[in-house]
C-alpha cells in the first residue's frame, strides 16, 4: 500500500511535536498530535475526550497475549507477539457518569459488530498487577489505578488477511474515580491515514518573540499566584479544535511544571455576533481543551489541568479589550 503523506505547509513551525519513549516498542521518532479525533478504525467511547494521540512509524511493537507477572525483577506477559507497523495511541478521559464496565461492554460490542478476532482478554485481578501495566508496559503513570477496576483486550481486524491491523484497549478506574481508555493500532508500516498536525505560524517579528518569551518568564508564576489568573497573549486558532499562531506551549508548560503542586484551569472567552449562548459555550470549551491537549502533550499531568469555556460570559477584564482570549486560573 502507498502511503498518504501528512499535510506540511512551508514554512510553517509545528506546535507540538515531541521525541518521547513507546512502550514495549525499540527506540523511534513519535508524533504528538493536537486538534484529533477517533482512528478510522475503532470509535471511542461516546462520553469521552481524547487527551492524547500520538503516532510512531514502522517500528517493532510487542502486543500482550497473557497477565503480567514479574519474573527476576523484569515484568513480562504470560505470552506476546512481536510485530512491525505503524503504531498510533489514542488516551481517552471517560466522563464520570459511567464506568469502566460500561467501557469495557462498549468495545467488545464494536469489535462484535465487526467481526474482529479476540486474541485476549482479561478482567480485574486476573490482569495482573496495574502498576505492571501502567508503569511497566505503557509507561503512561495516569492509567494506574486499583487492579479490581482494570480491563484489557487484544485483538485483530482480519484474521485472514496476511497483515492485518492489531488492537490493544486497557481500561482503568482510578482512586479518584477518572476513568481512562488507553487504545493502541497497529497497521502495515505506510498504511497510516493522514492526520491533521496542528501549526503556528513561523515568527518572523523580534517583538513577537519578546512578548513570547514573556508568556512563560520567570515571573509567569508569581503574577498568577498573585492575581490568581494570567491572560495568555497571541493565542489564536485556525479552527476551534485546533491553536495556530506563535504559541510557545513547550515554554508554557515548562513554567507551569516548576510548580507541581499547582493546579489551574484553562478558561476561553468567546464573544461573536450572530451566535447563540450555546454555540459560544460549545465552541469556547473547544478552544480551552485545544489547549489544554497540547499542554498535556507538552509534559503537564493530565490531572493537574481542566479546560472551561464561558463564552460571552465573563466580559470585563483588567486589559481592554479582551472578548476573546484564553487564561490560565488557579483551582
Amino acid at each position: 500500500m502507498n502511503f498518504a503523506p501528512y499535510q506540511v505547509l512551508s514554512r510553517l513551525l509545528p506546535l507540538v511535536i515531541l521525541l518521547v519513549g513507546f512502550p514495549s516498542v525499540s527506540a523511534a521518532q513519535s508524533e504528538v498530535v493536537v486538534g484529533f479525533s477517533d482512528h478510522t478504525l475503532i470509535a471511542g467511547f461516546p462520553d469521552s475526550e481524547i487527551i492524547e494521540r500520538e503516532l510512531q512509524r514502522d517500528i517493532s511493537y510487542r502486543i500482550i497475549l497473557g497477565a503480567l507477572e514479574r519474573v527476576r525483577g523484569e515484568v513480562i506477559p504470560e505470552d506476546s507477539a512481536r510485530l512491525r507497523g505503524d503504531v498510533t495511541t489514542i488516551t481517552y478521559e471517560v466522563s464520570q457518569e459511567f464506568t469502566g464496565g460500561d467501557v469495557y461492554a462498549f468495545y467488545q460490542e464494536q469489535l462484535t459488530a465487526k467481526d474482529y478476532e479476540v486474541l485476549y482478554s482479561c478482567g480485574g485481578r486476573e490482569c495482573g498487577s496495574s502498576n505492571y501495566w501502567a508503569n511497566d508496559i505503557f509507561r503512561n503513570r495516569i492509567l494506574y489505578g486499583p487492579e479490581r477496576n482494570q480491563y484489557f483486550i487484544a485483538f485483530r481486524a482480519n484474521p485472514a488477511l496476511e497483515e492485518s491491523q492489531y488492537f490493544s484497549v486497557y481500561i482503568i478506574t482510578r482512586v479518584n474515580r477518572k476513568i481512562y481508555a488507553y487504545i493502541e493500532i497497529v497497521e502495515p508500516a505506510g498504511t497510516k491515514e493522514p492526520e491533521q498536525i496542528a501549526v503556528a505560524v513561523e515568527i518572523e517579528e523580534p517583538q513577537i518573540r519578546e512578548q513570547l518569551s514573556g508568556v512563560a518568564g520567570s515571573n509567569f508564576l508569581q503574577r498568577l499566584r498573585d492575581q490568581g489568573s494570567v491572560i495568555l497573549p497571541l493565542i489564536s486558532f485556525q479552527s476551534d479544535d485546533a491553536l495556530a499562531g506563535p504559541v510557545d506551549v513547550e515554554s508554557l508548560a515548562s513554567a507551569l511544571n516548576s510548580d507541581q503542586g499547582l493546579s489551574f484551569y484553562v478558561v476561553a472567552h468567546l464573544k461573536q455576533d450572530g451566535l447563540s449562548l450555546q454555540e459560544l459555550m460549545q465552541r469556547s470549551l473547544m478552544r480551552a481543551n485545544s489547549l489544554r491537549q497540547a499542554l498535556i502533550a507538552a509534559g503537564i499531568d493530565a490531572e493537574r489541568i481542566e479546560a472551561a469555556g464561558v463564552g460571552p460570559l465573563a466580559p470585563s477584564c483588567a486589559n481592554g479589550d479582551c472578548e476573546e482570549r484564553i487564561e490560565i486560573v488557579l483551582r
